[in-house]
């Protein structure tokens, strides 16, 4: 498996993003999709997941009502659409897959992309 993310880049304060994620190298989609996001000097937080089988998405807390997970099992992409972004969501934002159900946790994560830079000001 390997993840490409782009999209990020630097924002306005209330404007808009739309991170994308492709699933490659393997033989379909895997199971379980994540968003997750760390700043400088802070843990690595789960911001979205997806079960890709049905669509199931989990949000956090902080991002819930502005962000949205979706995906495109034929392409192998998932999305991030960003909306309201607030200066707290300034981060490199990382693609992760996993075949095994989907966790909060980075550390049971097995596949990650290379990061995606947000930055807003």
């Amino acid at each position: 498996v390997q993840l490409v993310e782009s999209g990020g880049g630097p924002v306005q304060a209330g404007g808009s993003l739309k991170l994308s994620c492709v699933d490659s190298g393997g033989t379909h989609m895997s199971h379980c999709m994540a968003w997750f996001r760390q700043a400088p000097g802070k843990e690595r937080e789960r911001v979205a997941t997806m079960f890709t089988g049905d669509g199931t998405t989990y949000y956090a807390d902080s991002v819930k009502g502005r962000f949205t997970m979706s995906r495109d099992n034929a392409k192998r992409v998932v999305y991030l659409q960003m909306n309201s972004l607030e200066p707290e969501d300034t981060s490199m934002y990382y693609c992760a897959a996993r075949w095994s159900r989907c966790s909060s946790d980075w550390r049971d994560w097995d596949y990650w992309g290379q990061g995606t830079q947000v930055t807003v000001s």
